[in-house]
């Protein structure tokens, strides 16, 4: 089977957030199973010069961008035994960043239509081309718009996946036709609430739409997670799926991890606990018995950080201490400075993000606090599990189909329901509860680093999918 991937972004050459995780580590999942998966993305000036120096160049074309005619060059990179197509064309990739630019709706549209003028230049024909996220969401309608009845481009299926519903492309109607080149008898495709939604292009032009979890695939068809994209989803229930994203077990792996103060597995968790002497005395928090819970987000409200403000004092009141790291709004880092001002002994602030501290709060922490106004996955909380660090969060999205109430049947962690601060701080309440039983804890700890988030089960999960599409 021929699976074409395409995004924004992905790791090892690029990256922003968890979209680059995922393409980074799904394809390689499929290619571990037997698929021939490979990988489309732009060759951004930020990537490392030695992932560069490895890229064997291979051709160039041109790529029609409405009137315009724009160069494209093709170079070819392998890793983790996947191949990948970067996209040259040094206008629209040679930047500082890779979103947030005045001219974003161009430069997706040349990724977009380059993809697709990418697929007769090689001597390789997808069966199926998964794209990803508003930025290659025109992929699946330049495909039933310009290409469908080209030589060469015969029954190609299209899988279109949602990340992020808040993301959509919108844009105002003047960039149809002079950036999208997309004629105005196709404008309904992409009309909507008088703008151009290209997002809700991919909705209506893919053959199948996913998610990025079970739940976030149906919490979408309600106004309060859609971002005003229910309306027309409603309609394309019969394609909407979703499937619970994996992790890196081998990037996060802590009988391996050279990250963290000691190794440990499900079976000899006393290396967690010289992780946990270490974190305190990196961090400056007291050496006590209380519990460490770790925060590590983007301090934004629908992380749920107005909840930890609104009852962050009650919590370290009755006993816990904090390990947090992050950035975002200036509210947010400005509350969290001034407690680990006030309480230097029991929180710990660092703003920014660094990867090797990052992995030292998940082995050394008890509990991984993340109680999402909404999240379409969620990566944190199955890394904490992985590390022993048990998660505190809200039954939403991706945490909802990860974590299971310890208070229930094959528990890995604490949830509760409402948006509410004092329905968290009951969760928090009973982790505490149940941390002081030595014995119980260390028994919930040995089974949640026993869970299985690999992307093998995921992969699995997208194969049976493009094999229905194929018809196999």
């Amino acid at each position: 089977m021929k699976i074409l991937y395409t995004a924004s972004e992905a790791l090892p050459y690029a990256a922003s957030g968890g979209l680059a995780d995922v393409a980074g580590s799904l394809p390689a999942a499929l290619v571990k199973a037997g698929v021939d998966c490979r990988v489309v993305l732009p060759l951004y000036k930020t990537i490392k010069q030695e992932l560069r120096d490895k890229l064997k160049f291979l051709k160039n074309f041109t790529v029609d961008v409405g009137w315009r005619k724009q160069y494209c060059g093709v170079f070819e990179g392998q890793a983790n035994g996947v191949t990948y197509y970067l996209l040259d064309n040094e206008y629209y990739f040679a930047r500082d960043g890779l979103y947030g630019y005045y001219d974003d709706c161009e430069r997706f549209v040349f990724l977009s239509r380059a993809v697709m003028e990418l697929i007769g230049q090689l001597d390789w024909t997808p069966q199926v081309i998964n794209c990803n996220d508003w930025q290659t969401a025109l992929i699946p309608v330049y495909y039933q718009t310009v290409y469908k009845f080209r030589h060469g481009y015969e029954d190609i299926k299209t899988v279109f996946t949602i990340h992020n519903i808040q993301y959509q492309g919108r844009y105002g109607m003047d960039v149809l036709g002079d950036i999208l080149g997309i004629p105005m008898y196709h404008a309904k495709i992409l009309e909507y609430d008088g703008a151009v939604n290209l997002m809700k292009g991919a909705f209506e032009t893919a053959d199948k739409i996913t998610t990025v979890s079970p739940s976030y695939a149906w919490e979408i068809l309600d106004p309060w997670y859609s971002h005003g994209m229910d309306r027309t989803l409603a309609g394309k229930q019969y394609k909407l799926c979703g499937f619970l994203n994996g992790i890196d077990t081998a990037l996060y792996d802590p009988e391996h991890d050279k990250a963290i103060a000691a190794n440990y597995t499900a079976d000899d968790l006393s290396g967690k606990a010289k992780c946990r002497k270490a974190l305190e005395k990196e961090l400056g928090l007291a050496s006590d018995g209380d519990p460490i819970i770790g925060i590590i987000t983007r301090f934004v409200s629908h992380k749920g950080i107005d909840l930890i403000k609104y009852v962050f004092e009650e919590m370290v009141g009755m006993g816990c201490k904090f390990a947090i790291l992050g950035s975002g709004e200036k509210m947010f880092e400005d509350f969290f400075k001034e407690m680990a001002w006030r309480r230097p002994d029991r929180v710990s602030v660092t703003l920014g993000f660094k990867p090797d501290l990052a992995k030292r709060i998940y082995a050394g922490a008890d509990m991984f606090l993340m109680p999402s106004q909404s999240e379409p996955c969620g990566l944190a909380q199955m890394i904490s599990m992985r590390y022993g660090t048990l998660p505190i969060v809200r039954e939403t999205g991706g945490l909802r189909d990860s974590v299971t109430d310890a208070g229930g049947e094959n528990g890995n962690g604490f949830t509760f329901k409402t948006y509410n601060a004092h329905d968290m701080l009951g969760a928090v309440s009973r982790a505490k509860d149940y941390y002081d039983r030595k014995d119980d804890w260390k028994k919930l700890v040995s089974h949640t680093m026993r869970c299985d988030h690999s992307w093998d089960s995921s992969a699995k999960l997208y194969i049976g999918l493009y094999k229905e599409l194929c018809g196999e």
